[in-house]
């Protein structure tokens, strides 16, 4: 399990001058942003054979928020903006139930895809490249503020390392993956392409919520 965990930064250096990928697609009624931890119980057929492929080929999979449908059952349809997952970690606890821990990597645009006889859909998908790097300001002492109480609330353990809170992509993605925000912003927050925009919409959030720095 912990080799999985040692061979990321070789997936994340084999992927950095790709720019199309042909991967399967993994609908959730959730958002995965880069760098973040999404923990995920595995039981239907699709997906479990999905995952060991990934795992045998260490290869990445991508999360998609549903936009119409269900995670479980008849295929759904995805928004069209998704993360590349790549499996941290693994334990299968019993027969049939497969527990990963997925890794946001690169964002990606699927450009088209098709749906196998079990249900899985497949799609060509091309890379977003990622935001430049810029540092949280001043202005968004409040986000950083908030982001310190999630952290000594939850863990530091609930997020990847290393934690780069000073970056304003970095903050801003773990933020909107951890407010209670609905899912349909999730998204929004994950397709801008400005990452002091994204801070100043979920620090506006904040204080709509009453929050103080």
């Amino acid at each position: 399990m912990n080799w999985f965990k040692r061979s990321l930064p070789m997936m994340f250096d084999r992927l950095h001058n790709v720019r199309h990928l042909s991967i399967p697609i993994f609908p959730l009624q959730t958002v995965l942003y880069p760098d973040g931890l999404l923990p995920l119980k595995i039981f239907e057929t699709r997906y479990m054979d999905m995952a060991k492929a990934c795992m045998k080929d260490n290869a990445p999979f991508g999360v998609c928020l549903i936009q119409s449908g269900s995670e479980v059952g008849s295929p759904s349809t995805p928004y069209a903006v998704g993360t590349l997952a790549h499996i941290a970690d693994w334990d299968m606890p019993q027969l049939g139930i497969l527990n990963i821990t997925a890794q946001g990597g690169q964002r990606f645009l699927i450009e088209s895809s098709e749906t196998g006889k079990d249900g899985l859909i497949t799609a060509e998908v091309s890379l977003i490249a990622p935001e430049a790097t810029q540092l949280v300001t001043d202005e968004f002492s409040l986000c950083s503020t908030v982001f310190e109480t999630i952290v000594q609330e939850l863990g530091e353990l609930r997020f990847s390392n290393p934690m780069h809170p000073e970056q304003a992509v970095w903050l801003g993605y773990r933020l909107a993956e951890s407010l209670p925000i609905k899912a349909s912003a999730k998204q929004d927050l994950l397709e801008m392409n400005d990452s002091l925009m994204r801070l100043k919409i979920l620090q506006e959030f904040l204080k709509r919520q009453g929050v103080q720095g």
